[in-house]
């Protein structure tokens, strides 16, 4: 599964997921058997939707998700976590919303 989530910092170690604005980082994890096996950045939303995401993961219930739903990618809602690390494994443990409208 490869995961997108727009992030903070191109610093992996510092990065957080962020509000979707036109200066935000997007962090592309690919997790396979329950663990993160890569992990890239890229600089637009667009770049990164040129390879196959499953999902995207965004902060808040009112972000502009629209063309990633253009381009069937599931939108899921981390309301509480920021960190990678908690973000992976609530991604895992099934424990992000997906996007209702």
């Amino acid at each position: 599964m490869k995961i997108l989530i727009p992030v903070d910092s191109k610093d992996l170690d510092s990065a957080k997921l962020t509000n979707i604005s036109a200066e935000v980082d997007w962090l592309c994890m690919e997790i396979v058997e329950a663990k993160v096996v890569s992990k890239k950045i890229y600089s637009s939303s667009n770049e990164a939707l040129e390879e196959w995401v499953d999902a995207v993961v965004v902060c808040g219930d009112f972000e502009p998700v629209m063309e990633f739903i253009e381009s069937q990618v599931m939108v899921l809602v981390a309301h509480t976590q920021r960190e990678l690390d908690d973000i992976v494994e609530a991604f895992l443990f099934k424990e992000l919303m997906e996007l209702g409208f």
